[in-house]
Formats: C-alpha cells, sequence, structure tokens
C-alpha cells in the first residue's frame, strides 16, 4: 500500500518571533506535539515557502514566516479492532475515559494479542484517532493492571497526549483506589514513601529497592471501613509505579486480598475467597481527575466499586 499525506501551511505567530522552529510549528499547528513536530523536521517533511527544507529543529523563526509541513498518514497499528464492549465514563473529540473491567489487558503483548483494551478502543474509535507518533492507534498514557478494575484515559491525538504525559510526569493527576485489605491497620491514615524495582530474584515481580535506578514511590492511605480482620482504604497515589499500592500495602502488613503475587495468606480469608470466586487483587481505580489537555476543563470522575469487590466486603463486614 502507498502511504498516502498531507501538506499543511504554518504561518509563524506573531508573538513567536525569535522562537526555535519546533517550537513556534507546534504553537501554528497545535494538533501535532512537539515531539512529533521535531521527527517530521528531522525527516526532512518541514520546508520553507520556497520549497527549501529545515532540518534545525533549533533554527530561529521569524513572526510571520510560511513553512509547509508534510504530515505521512499514520501506519496501521499492529493490534486490530475489535468489537469489545466499553463502559464509557467519558468522551470528546480528544480523549476518552474507560471503566475497565477487571480481567481486561490493556495493551497487546506476548500472550495477549487481541481481546485487550488497545483492541476495544481501535474499534470504538474508528475513523476518529490521528497518529499519535505516527502510528493509528490510542494514545495509552498510563495502565492499571489486568485485574485492576477503574478508570484509565487514553487520548485521541498528539496535542491530547502530549498533554496528559506532562500531567502525568508532574504527579498532578489526582488518582485514588479503593482497595481491600488483610487486616486493619492501627492508624486512620498514613504515608508509604518507598522507592521501587524490578525484584532482583524475580523480573515479574516489583519490590521495594534501595538502589539508584530504583524510582521515587509515594502512596497516600486512609481507613475508610473496618471489617473483620480486614479494612476498607483509600489509597492516593501521588506517583504511578507498576504495582505501586499492591508493594506499598503489603509492605506495611496489609496485603491486598486475593493479591496473587503479593498478598499473604491470613487466617479465615482464603477459605472465603474461594467460596466466592475472588480471584483478582482486590483493587479498583475509583477516581480519576485531571485538567483537560485542551479545552482546560477540570475533569472529576467517579466509579463505583465494582459487584465482585462489593460482594467481598459484605461478607467481611463485622
Amino acid at each position: 500500500m502507498i502511504r498516502g499525506f498531507s501538506n499543511i501551511d504554518a504561518c509563524v505567530p506573531a508573538d513567536a518571533d525569535g522562537w526555535r522552529l519546533d517550537r513556534a510549528l507546534t504553537a501554528a499547528i497545535p494538533d501535532l506535539s512537539r515531539e512529533r513536530v521535531k521527527a517530521l523536521i528531522a525527516a526532512g517533511a518541514v520546508a520553507r515557502a520556497d520549497g527549501s527544507p529545515v532540518r534545525e529543529a533549533s533554527a530561529k523563526t521569524s513572526a510571520g514566516s510560511l513553512f509547509v509541513v508534510t504530515v505521512p498518514d499514520a501506519v496501521p497499528a499492529e493490534a486490530q479492532a475489535e468489537d469489545i464492549a466499553l463502559v464509557v465514563a467519558y468522551e470528546d473529540a480528544h480523549l476518552i475515559v474507560v471503566d475497565k473491567p477487571a480481567g481486561l489487558v490493556v495493551h497487546p503483548a506476548a500472550g495477549n494479542l487481541d481481546g485487550t483494551l488497545v483492541n476495544a478502543l481501535l474499534h470504538h474509535c474508528a475513523g476518529q484517532l490521528s497518529g499519535i507518533g505516527g502510528v493509528a492507534r490510542p494514545g495509552i498514557v498510563h495502565r492499571i493492571d489486568k485485574d485492576t478494575s477503574g478508570l484509565i484515559v487514553a487520548a485521541k491525538h498528539d496535542r491530547a497526549h502530549e498533554g496528559l504525559a506532562v500531567q502525568f510526569a508532574a504527579h498532578s493527576i489526582d488518582r485514588r483506589y479503593k482497595a481491600i485489605v488483610s487486616g486493619v491497620p492501627l492508624r486512620l491514615s498514613g504515608t508509604v514513601d518507598a522507592p521501587l524495582a524490578r525484584a532482583p530474584t524475580d523480573r515479574k515481580k516489583m519490590a521495594i529497592v534501595n538502589a539508584p535506578h530504583a524510582r521515587r514511590a509515594v502512596t497516600h492511605w486512609t481507613l475508610e471501613t473496618k471489617l473483620r480482620k480486614a479494612a476498607l482504604i483509600e489509597c492516593r497515589l501521588e506517583t504511578g509505579r507498576t504495582h505501586q499500592v499492591r508493594v506499598h500495602m503489603e509492605s506495611i502488613g496489609h496485603p491486598l486480598l486475593g493479591d496473587p503475587v503479593y498478598g499473604r495468606a491470613r487466617q479465615g480469608h482464603s477459605s472465603l475467597l474461594r467460596e466466592l470466586g475472588f480471584a483478582r487483587q482486590a483493587l479498583h481505580a475509583a477516581h480519576l481527575g485531571f485538567v483537560h489537555p485542551v479545552t482546560s476543563q477540570t475533569i472529576s470522575l467517579q466509579s463505583s466499586i465494582p459487584d465482585d469487590m462489593q460482594r467481598l466486603l459484605s461478607e467481611l463486614h463485622v
């Protein structure tokens, strides 16, 4: 198949006089991220009005200067679109927030090449997805574990993707999880500030590691309900590392019920979990808050605790 392309005429805005070329073009073409513009410049896809190419992203520009940006059509994503039902918590032309059920993998990978959230988004958003980084795919900005339920946001184009990524990097996204843990904490609230990295003895697990390569991880937790030898807590993530809540709560002696990797068997819980058929970590992404990357509107979304966790809570109530 021959790839198509589109030529975009860009005029350097008056307030961008003297700016770097990549910054000025991003201001002139807001649907393209700065990283995407840099890549196009490096590929020789940006030219002056006379047709001469510009290959230096750092080149200074003058207000009113004209450039032609050649943007190739996005290459098809490797993942295929699949008609998988989604619960949509919020959607507009720029992004979508999905209330993911437990058991749904977010992104295709070895062993899970189909049946994922990405496959579902490619079908649901057909014809709406722009070329994020040159690939036609939903902009997965963050992930939640397969067996964790709850809210996850994906971008539909470069500008939204970059705007969300900046907020995640700045730790300004408001993410709160509901978790059912083993045992009742002695305090009403606390903070776990412990760096995470791959476990030295098992690369599939994360662990608290005091080493230069470990990444800072901070979880603020609050006791919500005392249960029978268990508790419902809310965890607010200051950072968002792989398995963060699971590892941090286990580290203070309160592992998540049902967690097959970091959980510890506690009196009475194993038999109850088997009886209920509860075979996942009791963790739900219940709140997601952020500033809309295009409209600047404050988005605040809630997701109710799913039925399987509700049944577990009912059985554990004192």
